[in-house]
């Protein structure tokens, strides 16, 4: 068995990615894909926290959050990632990996509320762990509640799963010269405003001295990563 850089990470994952070619949404074949490799890594003996994020359910919606108080309109969010969440378990359990989901907003009937002690625990049993609902808390992203769970469950490093290769310089989708940085410091990703994560994802990281690792989450990047490959960027304290 190959041998793991970390014994336990979390892994933070857009919600766009997981509405696949489409605008909104879940898509099935994609989650499916997402979630068989994420159970391999698991099988491999590490220890997994999800954060996933909204975007799929609350853009197809946003237009009627216009003009919403934005406490509203965060707590709207907060529910999309539940959905996301169970639909992300679902999968998971059909891979036969055993999966617990903890919301930071009570919903006894669909999920465990979050208690980091029940979480660490969760982990130490090998089960993976998705972290709903964000902080629980309006005006913080689920970037910030990434970087938060990370910090409380004592994960050795943050990968942010997206859909290009790391972190660029602009945007590599509209520049064909955009140049990918492999390897930069906290203080240069605050300097340059390069939207690795927001601001206090950062600052929590870097307070902690943990990594965060940003690589493609289509082509296998993640295992990659895990497994001590040169791919993708990492975020470090320089």
């Amino acid at each position: 068995m190959s041998e793991l850089r970390f014994k336990r990470v979390l892994i933070k994952l857009s919600g766009e990615a997981l509405a696949g070619d489409g605008k909104f949404g879940i898509d099935p074949d994609t989650v499916a894909g997402v979630c068989a490799e994420i159970a391999e890594l698991a099988d491999m003996g590490l220890q997994i926290a999800l954060v996933i994020g909204g975007g799929n359910i609350f853009r197809g919606i946003s237009s009627s959050a216009k003009g919403m108080d934005r406490s509203s309109a965060d707590y709207m969010g907060m529910m999309a990632t539940v959905m996301n969440a169970v639909a992300v378990q679902d999968h998971l359990e059909k891979h036969g990996h055993p999966t617990r989901v903890l919301s930071a907003i009570t919903m006894q009937e669909v999920c465990e509320p979050y208690i980091r002690r029940r979480a660490e625990r969760h982990l130490e049993k090998g089960r993976i762990v998705i972290c709903a609902a964000g902080t629980g808390n309006p005006f913080f992203t689920t970037d910030t509640a990434a970087a938060l769970r990370g910090m409380e469950l004592k994960c050795q490093a943050i990968i942010k799963a997206t859909k290009v290769d790391g972190v660029y310089d602009k945007d590599p989708v509209t520049n064909d010269d955009a140049v990918m940085f492999k390897s930069l410091s906290f203080i240069e990703v605050l300097q340059k405003n390069l939207r690795v994560m927001d601001s206090t994802a950062i600052s929590l990281c870097m307070e902690n001295n943990v990594p965060i690792l940003v690589c493609n989450l289509f082509k296998g990047d993640v295992r990659k990563v895990i497994l001590g490959e040169d791919v993708g960027t990492i975020v470090h304290g320089g």
